[in-house]
Formats: structure tokens, sequence, C-alpha cells
């Protein structure tokens, strides 16, 4: 007798924002060789076609389709695209971020903060709020918010960008207690300190290295495909009965 794989996302439709590069990329291309089509989602087309070809080379099924979650008509439209191509989406990957502001919260300007909300919170809700109503047509699917460690405890000169990734991971809540009637899974990753272009000036600062790694039990920093086998379990059927988790894929840093 031959087990199921619980990992097999063939026929499933799923949408990587952020997927030109970092953690984004890696979470397409493994969601892909997993069998899913993937809807990969940036600003600029350039990027995501890039991916979107890398991984149709490599045997998967894959469309570029850009989107900034930081306007709602950009969010709009694209999902007008989406339900024109495809008609339906199982599985949300909201990735995109931004973090324009790397200052003491004394220092933090209005338009850096507005940003940061219009993308990492506004942007990320109603991509939620969209890709449910496909969800909710065709039986459930399954949204993944990438959120941070920052979420749980504040990174230094970065105020605003933790608190709105606390806000994605009481969200992630909301939109799992909500959305279960209607076969529809919310969950959330939590990375710890990833080595992409995103945390280039944490990573490539050796200085600023020398006071993280020493709260890392692991005593590394990630690679982007660390946090996609993550988001590879939350998306199948192996988490079938997962929702309103916030999982840590951090090294051991907040335990």
């Amino acid at each position: 007798m031959t087990a199921p794989d619980l990992f097999d996302l063939t026929g499933k439709v799923a949408f990587v924002s952020g997927a030109s590069r970092g953690i984004g990329q890696a979470i397409a291309q493994l969601l892909a060789q997993h069998g899913a089509h993937v809807i990969v989602s940036s600003r600029k087309l350039d990027g995501c076609q890039a991916v979107a070809d890398g991984i149709v080379g490599s045997g998967g099924q894959a469309t570029a389709l850009p989107c900034h979650i930081g306007e709602l008509a950009s969010i709009d439209v694209t999902f007008e695209r989406l339900r024109e191509r495809f008609g339906r989406l199982d599985i949300l990957v909201n990735n995109a971020a931004t973090n324009p502001q790397f200052a003491h919260v004394l220092d933090a300007t209005p338009a850096a903060f507005q940003k940061t909300l219009d993308v990492n919170i506004r942007g990320y809700f109603f991509m939620s709020v969209a890709a449910g109503k496909l969800m909710r047509e065709h039986g459930g699917g399954s949204i993944i918010n990438v959120a941070s460690i920052n979420g749980r405890s504040p990174g230094a000169c970065q105020a605003v960008y933790s608190l709105t990734k606390a806000a994605v991971i009481n969200m992630t809540q909301a939109f799992a207690k909500e959305c279960a009637p209607l076969g529809i899974r919310c969950n959330a990753i939590l990375p710890g300190l990833t080595d992409t272009q995103f945390a280039t000036a944490l990573v490539h600062n050796a200085q600023v290295l020398a006071q993280i790694l020493p709260h890392i039990p692991m005593n590394r920093v990630a690679q982007p495909r660390e946090m996609a086998g993550a988001v590879l379990y939350l998306a199948s059927d192996a988490a079938s009965y997962t929702t309103g988790v916030a999982l840590n894929v951090d090294g051991g840093y907040l335990a």
C-alpha cells in the first residue's frame, strides 16, 4: 500500500508576493517543485519573469504577474487578472514587505511609518481578503503570512517594521478564526535573521552580526531555502488541521 504524498501540490494554484528574490523566490521554487502552478509576483515584471522562467526551465509551472501590494488598485487589478487566467487560488503567500528606515525609534519619520504600514499591514490584509473571497468559491485554501521574529521581540532601530509584524501575527489569528468554517486556513512563519538583500544591513555588518549571533542557539544566519520548507508544510495537506499558528523559523532565537 502506497502512502499518500501529503506534500503533493499538483493542481494547486499558488500566489507568492515578493517572489523575485530572497525568501519569496525560494518559496516559489519549492512550491513549484511539489507540483503547484506558482504565480511569481513582485513590483517589477522583469524580476518576476526571471524567476518564473527558471521554474519553467526546471520542469515546473509558473506565471509572472506583477503586483504592488502597497497600492490597493494594484491588488484589485492583479486579482482580476488572476481570476480571468486561473479562475481559482489555493495558496497565498504574503511575503512582500518593506522596511524603509533603519533608525532610532525617536527618529521615525511619518513618511517611512506610513509606507511600512501600507505594505506590511494594509497590503497583507487586503491581499488576504481578495484571496479569501476567491478561495471561498472553491471550498477553501491556505494563506501563509511571512511575519518575523521582530513581531515577538522588536529589533533595535526597527520599531515600525517590528510593530507591523506584530500586527501580521494578530491578523493571522483573526483570519484563522473567521475563515476556518469556509475551509480556509491561515498561518504565519516567523523567520529569524536570513541572508537576503532585505537584511543586508544586518547580515553584512560585522559589528551588528557579532551582537546578534550569540543570541541564536544555532549560531548562524539562515538561508532563504530554510524558510521555504515551513511554508510548504503550512500550504499542504500535511497541515490540514493547522490554523492560527505563528511558526518560529529562527534557529532557536525565541526559545
